[in-house]
C-alpha cells in the first residue's frame, strides 16, 4: 500500500486533481487486495475440499484395509480348521483301510491254515489209500 501522503493546499482546501488520483490508487489497490484475498479465499476452498476428499479417501482404505485383514484373518482360520477336519478324515480312513487290512489278514490266514489242513488230510488219505493198496500188493503175492 501507499505511503502516507500529503497534499498540496488550494483554494478552498486541497488540490482536487490530487485527492481524486489518490482515491482511485487507494481503490485500485484495494479492488486489487480484495482480488487477491478473494483468490486466495477460492484456493483455501478448493484445498479443503481436496483435503476433504483424500482425508475420505483414507478413511475409506482403512476400512478397506481393516476389512481385508479380518478376511484375510478368517481365511486362515477356515484354512486351519480344514486343514485339521481333513486330517481327522485321513486318520479315520487309514484306521479303516488298516482295519479292513487286518481283516483281509485274518481271512488270508485262515483260508492258509484250512489248506493246509486240507493238504494233509490229502496226504493222510492217499497214504492210506497206497498202504492199502501195498496191502492188497501183499497179499497176491501171498495168494500166489
Amino acid at each position: 500500500m501507499s505511503e502516507l501522503r500529503k497534499f498540496n493546499n488550494s483554494f478552498p482546501g486541497y488540490n482536487k486533481n490530487e485527492v481524486n488520483s489518490f482515491v482511485k490508487n487507494v481503490t485500485t489497490e484495494y479492488e486489487s487486495m480484495l482480488n487477491n484475498l478473494k483468490a486466495r479465499d477460492q484456493e483455501i476452498a478448493n484445498l479443503k475440499k481436496e483435503l476433504d476428499h483424500y482425508k475420505n479417501l483414507e478413511r475409506t482404505l482403512n476400512r478397506a484395509l481393516v476389512i481385508a485383514e479380518e478376511s484375510s484373518q478368517n481365511i486362515k482360520k477356515s484354512a486351519i480348521e480344514e486343514s485339521k477336519l481333513i486330517v481327522e478324515d485321513a486318520k479315520k480312513n487309514a484306521s479303516r483301510i488298516i482295519n479292513n487290512a487286518l481283516l483281509k489278514v485274518d481271512k488270508v490266514e485262515e483260508a492258509a491254515n484250512n489248506l493246509r489242513r486240507q493238504v494233509a488230510q490229502y496226504k493222510r488219505r492217499y497214504k492210506n489209500i497206497l498202504e492199502e493198496q501195498l496191502d492188497e500188493v501183499e497179499k497176491l503175492d501171498l495168494d500166489n
